[in-house]
């Protein structure tokens, strides 16, 4: 520890030798320096780093107020430019989208080499396009999903009767994990064609912590990412825990391909049909297209943002609605009328149900589930607005504080589903006031199962029980605290009653 201490010590006197050059005047400086956008004076060395405090989104939106909706920020050693509107998002995302679509790599991503492999973090490239097209064309198309919407009904169905065992016992339902083990179940059937949260084990919850160890490492504040000359030594341990975390999964998802891949070579074998198979006829047509590794990885952030987000999402909607008892009463009574009472909710009801499509995109305008989105790096020099975003800067767009902007959202903190009952906004990227997925040709291509797996469950939790807050907590005393990593995630876990409609 002291020989740590004696490196770093020598590492951080070298940096703020180059940060005293820095503050020598020269032409060039000052021109570019003009072109910044606005922001607050940073200290030598550090930057603004203090001003992020534990609540990044938060702290950054007030920062907007004050700067503007394009904001600069020098967090140690990278320059980091912050977008908070909707017309500011729409330059980035759409009119920018070729500059800035690549990634700065959070030293935590660089574990088991995800960066080189990981669909989100790698760059625009005939592989990232490969994979796009495999996801787009195969695994996320609507007649793909459509072939396996029979697992997602079956998944639905379960968490009912769970929740039927908890009601008929008087017991409180933790909304979150419940949420989180069928989302699991749905994608490990639909991947892997196996339930990975078995309900006679404690996996759901162990894969649960994983993936959240996963999600706050990746958005906890690391120092080797605003020092790259610390990564080596990666100070604050978290690309070594990252390490740990992803090899859990990795190790998992590579023994099941092994099996499967025993299997496939067995007379008689009868394809599943699911993704793995699916991955696996790729492989071999074109081995370098989709090897074992790339399977692995793409395995992991299949399992580590569909299940965290979805279940997160889900768990803010249903606090929401708790909190708004005349917005759940509208819901189920939409329910009623449309489905009615007794019968199931079907994918294919979503578009019949207006009043419920409203409620998630209310939850994902106040609680998007990843409030800063995914880090970009410009490529070459953007001018948006008269300003300039300098070639190798971060850019961070704040979903978060785009969705509470008060220019266009009335009552913008407030949970009123109504404000889009008649307005043609959706969160498929092409509304930038609510961006919950990203936009452009980086947005998330999981987005339509997604969809269809929060409508259905959500519709199902509200249209089969009436539900109360545990130990009579009244809605006005409901903790809304926020629990910031790569995900927002509710800080207190929200629990509630099921009670018989």
């Amino acid at each position: 520890m002291d020989f740590l201490c004696f490196v770093i010590a020598i590492c951080l006197t070298w940096i703020l030798i180059q940060a005293v050059f820095s503050m020598i005047p020269s032409r060039k400086w000052k021109a570019n320096h003009k072109k910044l956008p606005p922001g607050p004076k940073p200290f030598p060395v550090i930057g603004n780093l203090l001003e992020l405090g534990d609540q990044p989104h938060r702290s950054l939106t007030r920062l907007a107020k004050t700067h503007g909706t394009i904001i600069s920020l020098k967090l140690g050693g990278v320059t980091t430019i912050v977008i908070s509107s909707a017309d500011m998002a729409k330059q980035v995302l759409q009119t920018h989208d070729q500059n800035l679509s690549n990634r700065t790599i959070p030293d935590a991503l660089r574990a088991h080499e995800h960066d080189v492999f990981g669909l989100p973090w790698i760059t625009v490239s005939s592989k990232w396009r490969n994979l796009r097209k495999i996801c787009n064309g195969q695994l996320f198309s609507n007649s793909a999903l459509d072939a396996n919407q029979d697992i997602r009904r079956k998944k639905v169905q379960e968490l009912l009767a769970e929740t039927r065992q908890s009601c008929l016992a008087g017991e409180a339902v933790e909304v979150g994990r419940a949420a989180f083990k069928t989302t699991l179940n749905m994608l490990s059937n639909t991947i892997l064609s196996v339930d990975l949260a078995d309900p006679n084990s404690d996996a759901a919850r162990k894969f649960k912590e994983i993936v959240w160890n996963i999600m706050e490492e990746a958005g906890k504040p690391n120092i080797a990412d605003y020092f790259p000359l610390l990564q080596k030594l990666d100070p604050q341990g978290i690309r070594r825990r990252m390490t740990v975390n992803f090899g859990k999964m990795m190790d998992l998802f590579s023994r099941m391909i092994n099996e499967r891949l025993q299997l496939r070579k067995v007379s008689g074998f009868v394809t599943n049909s699911d993704m793995l198979d699916t991955l696996l006829n790729i492989s071999e047509e074109n081995i370098e297209q989709m090897d074992k590794t790339t399977m692995e990885h793409f395995f992991l952030d299949l399992f580590a943002a569909g299940t965290d987000t979805t279940s997160a999402t889900l768990e803010w909607a249903m606090a929401e609605l708790l909190r708004n008892p005349d917005a759940l009463s509208k819901a189920k009574t939409e329910l009623q009328q449309v489905i009615g009472e007794g019968h199931p909710v079907e994918e294919s009801d979503i578009t019949r149900l207006p009043y419920l499509q409203a409620v998630v995109k209310e939850t994902f305008r106040l609680h998007p589930a990843i409030p800063l989105l995914l880090p970009r790096k410009a490529e070459e020099d953007v001018e948006i607005n008269g300003y300039i975003i300098p070639k190798g800067s971060q850019v961070l767009v704040n979903a978060w504080a785009i969705g509470r902007d008060p220019s266009f959202w009335e009552n913008a903190n407030s949970f009123i589903p109504e404000r889009f009952l008649g307005l043609e906004i959706d969160v498929k990227g092409r509304n930038f006031e609510i961006i919950p997925f990203g936009s452009g040709r980086r947005i998330c291509p999981g987005l339509p199962l997604v969809i269809r797996v929060l409508h259905s469950m959500l519709g199902s939790l509200i249209h089969t029980f009436d539900w109360k807050l545990e130990d009579g907590v009244k809605r006005e005393d409901m903790n809304m605290e926020e629990k910031f990593g790569i995900t927002l995630q509710r800080a207190h876990p929200l629990r509630a009653v099921p009670i018989p409609v």
